[in-house]
């Protein structure tokens, strides 16, 4: 089994709560490793929950959270130290697990470069290095700057530390006027060992591995501490530059070398991914033997040119990717089956499980996705793939490569209970009692108490509350079960009337247990700055089926005033309207959310909720990047036909770049077809319509590219 089979299945509900726990899981796990130097997981599992979060998020777009952990990079620089904003930010890495992610990987570069597959593409693969990222900083040769990675953008200043480290050389010969070298500080394998053992005769405290070590020893507060500590340095990357160090990876890591730094030996050229599979294999062989921690290979187009081409994602680089080594699995009992009820009604089944060390992380709990994967058939009684007939009692195996809650790989029916009698999915809701449907192709079952559901409720409000959506400081999910429960909140508007109801005299409030006069005031004045808000987070704060955040910041770029996006949902009711089409031809809105969107806003009961909500708000209108000057800025473009200069993606991401919204479909609000050879019905619509036209070179020389 594989974890993208069981995202093919996933329903948005599913996904929706999955990314939910994944966004602060991850949060918690990145402060352990970043700041702690204290990880409550093994490198493994963190990568491969960030995969999986990032392989939901590909699927379904419009639930990625505004605290998504594929936007994060490291962590927050800690206290105590200088902080250093970097010259160019420090990105992390996207992740392969599989060989078919690595074609992947090579078959989304040609693609995205318009290469054929034939064409020859030369990459370097090196050892994944695991320690910390450290930047160092040379002005005329002279190391006159260290710093961490922090979150990407700002480290911690460890300069003097760095400097006690013998494999960073202080000064260098030859080199650029200004050149920032990257790489990795670590601790071999005898070191750590002779380390921990005078840790334990000095009565200190012994590290959990060698990169706890490494990260813990660089950012001690007193240098001495670090020039004590037995730290390596390898070098493989670099920053900003004032000259090239070369015209490939390879050669600018050999330049590296020559100036003094350690550089990997186990890096190498690589045609293509049959040659890069072949050198992960020789390492992962001599994995055991290196003599210091690695936790996969790194793959890297070898040409700078295709580099700077390739660019960037918002925190990794196209032109690399990290290939790292398996996960692991345990095996465990189940002993319970229990059901929780989402803010859409869902009802989700969670195994309880005898607690097992996985990983080095202790696992009490799996996702067991739907009713049908339970039950292994679906709801006509035919098999499903993947569906396990999972009974209480059995034994499990238990996955954690990539989920927030891990799950059941497998079952042991050898070792099957006699008594152990089929799940029986509950046809009620365990919190209401309301009748609990499947309604046709949908996997999963649904309560359809609504607002008098409970669980519905409160899950909707804690979704309201949440980070990405009013993110209302000092009322979270325990404090919004609690007011839920006393009767004084019962949907989001009466968050914002909670001072008139019970705000006088602070009585009922902060007379409360955990609360006194002061944090009752400063929860009213939170609330009270939260009456501004941005119509992004407003119509995610909603909590629609299907509209995540990224969805929502499309909406609101799209119709800019809250008064216009409410009109135009009003008015795309009517499927054959104008304002409907409109809605369709958004990039990124399908028909799913479409018809999510338009079916909230005519029901009664939901859209007076909304009104009532609204009248308590100031909505911003959304504003778009800077783009003065751009001769597309604020235009609705459209492509079609076979682009022969750039591949369609860069065609899109230039665009929308300069200010541009990207379309699907030609309506009578777009402003400009781009039309390669090959143009059909766009063609002809933007003809009838009278919209201008350009080819591709037409395009090109529009934005000053030609």
């Amino acid at each position: 089994m594989t974890d993208k089979i069981d995202i093919s299945n996933m329903t948005p509900e599913q996904a929706e709560i999955e990314l939910a726990g994944l966004a602060e899981l991850l949060k918690t796990a990145n402060d352990a490793y970043y700041l702690a130097d204290s990880p409550r997981m093994s490198d493994a599992e963190f990568d491969a929950l960030k995969r999986r979060n990032a392989e939901i998020e590909a699927r379904f777009p419009e639930l990625k959270r505004a605290d998504s952990p594929t936007e994060q990079i490291g962590a927050q620089p800690g206290e105590g130290f200088a902080k250093v904003t970097h010259a160019m930010r420090m990105l992390s890495l996207g992740n392969a697990f599989e060989d078919a992610d690595v074609a992947g990987f090579d078959a989304g570069i040609r693609k995205y470069l318009g290469l054929p597959g034939a064409a020859p593409m030369a990459y370097t693969a090196e050892p994944k290095i695991d320690g910390l990222s450290l930047s160092l900083r040379y002005d005329s040769g002279v190391l006159i700057q260290a710093a961490t990675r922090g979150d990407g953008v700002v480290g911690e200043n460890v300069t003097a530390n760095a400097k006690t480290i013998a494999d960073i050389p202080t000064r260098l010969k030859g080199a650029p006027d200004v050149l920032e070298v990257r790489g990795e500080v670590y601790m071999s394998h005898p070191d750590f060992a002779a380390l921990n053992q005078r840790q334990e005769q000095n009565g200190g405290k012994r590290f959990a591995n060698p990169r706890n070590a490494a990260a813990g020893s660089l950012r001690q507060l007193d240098a001495e501490i670090t020039r004590s500590r037995p730290l390596r340095f390898f070098a493989y990357a670099w920053g900003e530059t004032s000259t090239p160090l070369a015209e490939t990876q390879m050669g600018a890591i050999e330049r590296l070398g020559a100036l003094g730094f350690a550089i990997n030996p186990l890096t190498v050229r690589c045609d293509g991914p049959e040659q890069m599979l072949e050198h992960y294999r020789r390492i992962e062989e001599q994995r055991a033997t290196l003599g210091y921690d690695i936790d996969g290979v790194v793959y890297k187009v070898d040409d700078l040119a295709l580099q700077a081409r390739l660019g960037f994602r918002s925190t990794t680089p196209r032109w690399a990717i990290a290939h790292k080594f398996p996960a692991e699995l345990a095996w465990t009992r189940l002993e319970a089956i229990d059901i929780q009820v989402g803010r859409t009604g869902a009802l989700s089944p969670v195994a309880r499980l005898t607690p097992v060390t996985v990983g080095g992380v202790v696992v009490s709990n799996a996702t067991l996705h739907n009713e049908d994967y339970v039950a292994g058939r679906d709801a006509k009684g035919g098999e499903i793939r993947d569906g396990k007939d999972i009974r209480v009692g059995d034994w499990v195996q238990v996955y954690r490569a990539g989920d927030v809650i891990p799950k059941v790989a497998d079952v042991d029916l050898s070792r099957r209970p006699a008594n152990a009698r089929p799940y029986e999915f509950p046809t009620k809701c365990p919190e209401c009692g309301s009748d609990a449907i499947r309604e046709e192709g949908d996997a999963i079952r649904r309560c359809t108490g609504g607002v008098i559901c409970p669980a519905q409720a409160v899950e909707k409000l804690k979704h309201f509350v949440s980070r990405g959506a009013f993110d209302i400081e000092g009322l979270g999910a325990k404090q919004v079960e609690q007011f839920y429960q006393d009767g004084w909140i019962r949907e989001p508007a009466d968050i914002f009337t909670l001072r008139d109801r019970y705000g006088d005299g602070m009585q009922q409030l902060k007379n409360r247990e955990g609360w006194g006069e002061k944090s009752a005031d400063n929860l009213f004045a939170a609330i009270d700055e939260k009456r501004s808000i941005p119509l992004g987070r407003l119509i995610f704060a909603l909590g629609l089926r299907h509209v995540g955040v990224a969805a929502s910041n499309l909406l609101a770029l799209h119709y800019g005033t809250w008064q216009a996006f409410e009109l135009a949902m009003t008015a795309a009711t009517e499927t054959e309207s104008a304002e409907y089409a409109d809605l369709l031809s958004i990039d990124g809105v399908g028909s799913v959310m479409a018809k999510s969107l338009v079916t909230v806003f005519a029901q009664e009961n939901e859209r007076a909720s909304i009104d009532r909500l609204v009248a308590h708000l100031s909505v911003q209108q959304a504003q778009r990047p800077d783009t003065s000057g751009s001769p597309v800025a604020g235009k609705t473009v459209v492509f079609t036909g076979t682009l022969e200069k750039m591949t369609r993606a860069e065609a899109k991401a230039r665009a929308e770049a300069m200010g541009a919204k990207v379309a699907g479909s030609v309506s009578a609000k777009t402003d400009l077809l781009v039309a390669g050879p090959g143009a059909g019905s766009k063609a002809k619509k933007a003809a009838e319509l009278g919209i201008e036209t350009l080819d591709e070179d037409g395009w090109l020389a529009l934005i000053g590219a030609a």
